[in-house]
């Protein structure tokens, strides 16, 4: 039988088979040793084959096959340093929810997100949420950064989950596609899919008011079937964003800004660090590319941990 895989609890998964019937599956105990470095050999989203089996009253699926994945988004496993999760798997279109404050999203977690979302081809769109409760000095600092990552390409759209403000839009980039939902805890993803289909009644959780982080409230990352023609992935609230299985000479042509310019640098594998006549650091000078975008490159190139540069302790999520 064929079907994807809609729900992960770590050791069983829900798989809609062609049919429309879901059905709880489990892995074979080889496939955890086929040179997969991933936490989850088998991700939200892939497309499988299984077989059922009977034991006494129980029916079950074994699945044996993974299908090639058109494309996934990956990072860094939280506990376990070299090994990588897979969050999900053959997405349409990644929406990465960002707020200003109650959280905040920093722009390198927006970056390493955007340059893993490149790696793999997905397109990736920022809502801006909770735009309803920003104070004009705030919707300042909003619109400046949809214009920049506007700039570099990327497609914003300015959101309230609460009033329902632009979510008309939403729904618009969504129709007949797979697409997934992602952020820090607290930015409203639950919220919003709950606004996009009531009947789903999400759990939602308070911002916590100690330290202006969501409270954790999505354990595993799930796919609904949405009644306007569309499916979403929700996935659990990520804290950091690890980048993973890149290398350093290819980064650079995941900041479309800066493969646009790349051909100008002198050296062939300019690594728009130290080398002259370099067309990244010229554009960093001429105020085309933006200083921010540059920090997050050099973070990531030189693989330090994007916590170092976050103000705050919060704990790791899980």
């Amino acid at each position: 039988m064929t079907g994807i895989v809609y729900k992960s609890t770590g050791s069983w998964y829900h798989v809609k088979a062609e049919s429309g019937v879901f059905y709880r599956c489990r892995i074979k105990g080889k496939f955890r040793m086929q040179g997969i470095k991933s936490t989850n050999p088998v991700a939200v989203g892939d497309k499988v084959q299984f077989e059922l089996e009977e034991t006494g009253d129980d029916t079950f699926g074994v699945i044996n096959t993974i299908e090639e994945r058109d494309n996934y988004i990956i990072r860094k496993s939280v506990n376990l340093s070299k090994q990588t999760h897979i969050i999900a798997s053959n997405i349409d279109v990644a929406f990465l929810l960002v707020t200003l404050n109650n959280p905040p999203t920093f722009t390198t977690f927006i970056d390493r997100f955007l340059v893993t979302a490149e790696a793999y081809h997905i397109k990736t769109v920022l809502l801006f949420n909770k735009i309803d409760v920003y104070d004009e000095e705030e919707l300042g600092e909003i619109k400046y950064l949809a214009a920049l990552y506007r700039e570099v390409g990327y497609e914003c759209l300015g959101i309230s989950a609460k009033t329902g403000k632009n979510l008309d839009k939403v729904k618009e980039m969504m129709i007949g596609k797979t697409s997934m939902f992602s952020g820090h805890s607290g930015t409203g993803k639950s919220t919003l899919i709950n606004a996009l289909e009531p009947s789903l009644d999400l759990k939602t959780s308070k911002i916590s008011t100690q330290h202006k982080q969501g409270q954790h409230t999505t354990t595993f990352a799930e796919m609904y079937d949405l009644n306007f023609d569309a499916r979403i992935i929700d996935t659990p609230g990520i804290k950091g964003f690890g980048v993973v299985e890149m290398e350093k000479e290819e980064l650079g042509n995941y900041f479309p800004e800066f493969f646009a310019v790349k051909q100008e640098c002198k050296f062939n594998n300019c690594l728009h660090k130290n080398e002259p006549h370099c067309a990244v650091k010229d554009g960093l000078e001429d105020g085309e590319i933006a200083w921010s975008r540059y920090k997050s490159y050099l973070q990531i190139i030189e693989g330090e941990d994007e916590q170092q540069y976050r103000m705050d302790d919060f704990p790791e999520e899980q």
